[in-house]
């Protein structure tokens, strides 16, 4: 294959991996810019940028318009489409015109994904995070074998992963100050450090103890426990008092993150569960690696304090209140922080507050899939 060759498929896989992933650092040079299409008015597109804001662009007929499959890498087997194919809601790389009129902004090319091809892309990839994943905190790190070895669980449920990694698996490590997987960038093994949260993705041994990675992501997050000092539903911000540092952090909350509140029997029984006691209604049995409910029944979650947090009743943040004690697992920051998971109704928890911090990282990392690009 000759080198001419290569370069033009590298080319056509980074205009491809712009597209899907809103990674725009070359893509938003001025020559052309990356979006979502947001209104068609005649022959002119609005196109929400990735970085910049809303852009307006007229297409004229002599425009190449291609239609590709989410994740294609060759943009010789796109599909050429017509200016009606297009639609609110697909994605778009515009390459601009550099000879159009002074003024004007036209397209030269348009190479478009579908909506509910990418809407289909992201649900198989979620399924199969779902299904052939594994996630937990990182307990130690082999970079010349390519082992990572994570805890994942709590109480009854920890067990330890053995996290295979070979030179065709696809590491990623979340950037700085975010939690978006599509920011994710490569980044070699030895950038993992114990206690950083991690996902991988691959073949699985039977009992999920073993796992051939295809792909891993990790990052470095934040544990916080502490009293709400201030809320700012406008700004979407919350100020935290840390029980730990004794210091105030502003809490940054987007729509992606996962917020929940215990109800008062449900977290007197994950605390007497993770400090190994009975009460709360529980009763320990085999060194507390049973318990039951009130009636004698499988209490919530069915011995499983992570699908306990599971069931616990989704919030928002106006649901919050001044004074009361939250636990969250955020990015990493001194005075200002973007949550990932945020619990309330946490007080009982706070008295075995080592586990509980640990309770609240795995969960964090096993209640979804990575999100997948927008």
């Amino acid at each position: 294959m000759s080198n001419k060759t290569n370069r033009i498929r590298f080319a056509s896989a980074l205009l491809i991996a712009f597209l899907v992933t809103g990674n725009l650092a070359f893509a938003q040079a001025a020559s052309r810019f990356v979006g979502t299409i947001t209104a068609i008015n005649g022959n002119t597109l609005t196109i929400k940028t990735d970085g910049d804001g809303e852009r307006q662009v007229q297409l004229p007929t002599t425009a190449a318009l291609k239609r590709i499959a989410p994740g294609q890498k060759d943009l010789s087997t796109a599909e050429t489409i017509q200016f009606s194919d297009l639609a609110v809601g697909d994605r778009a790389l515009v390459r601009l015109d550099p000879d159009a009129p002074a003024g004007t902004s036209q397209a030269l090319q348009i190479i478009a994904v579908k909506q509910a091809d990418l809407a289909l892309k992201q649900q198989k990839d979620r399924e199969d995070w779902q299904r052939r994943g594994v996630g937990g905190l990182v307990k130690s790190i082999d970079a010349a074998s390519g082992v990572i070895v994570l805890s994942s669980g709590a109480g009854a449920t920890a067990k330890t992963i053995t996290v295979r990694s070979t030179k065709t698996t696809t590491l990623k490590r979340y950037a700085p100050a975010s939690v978006r997987f599509d920011a994710a960038l490569p980044a070699p093994i030895d950038a993992i450090r114990a206690g950083d949260q991690l996902r991988a993705r691959g073949a699985k041994n039977a009992d999920g103890t073993e796992i051939a990675a295809e792909e891993v992501i990790s990052g470095s997050f934040r544990n916080i426990a502490g009293t709400i000092v201030s809320l700012d539903a406008a700004a979407s911000t919350l100020a935290v008092k840390d029980l730990a540092t004794k210091k105030q952090v502003i809490i940054h909350v987007t729509p992606d993150a996962q917020m929940r509140r215990l109800p008062d029997r449900m977290a007197m029984m994950l605390a007497a569960r993770l400090k190994g006691t009975a009460g709360g209604g529980a009763s320990s049995q085999s060194g507390g690696s049973q318990w039951t409910g009130q009636n004698g029944g499988q209490g919530q979650g069915g011995g499983d304090p992570q699908q306990m947090l599971n069931r616990a009743p989704v919030i928002q943040l106006g649901d919050l209140q001044k004074g009361e004690a939250v636990m969250l697992v955020s990015t990493e920051g001194e005075t200002n922080v973007t949550a990932i998971t945020l619990l309330a109704g946490v007080e009982p928890l706070l008295e075995a507050p080592a586990a509980s911090r640990d309770l609240l990282s795995n969960w964090s990392m096993n209640t979804s899939a990575p999100d997948v690009p927008q």
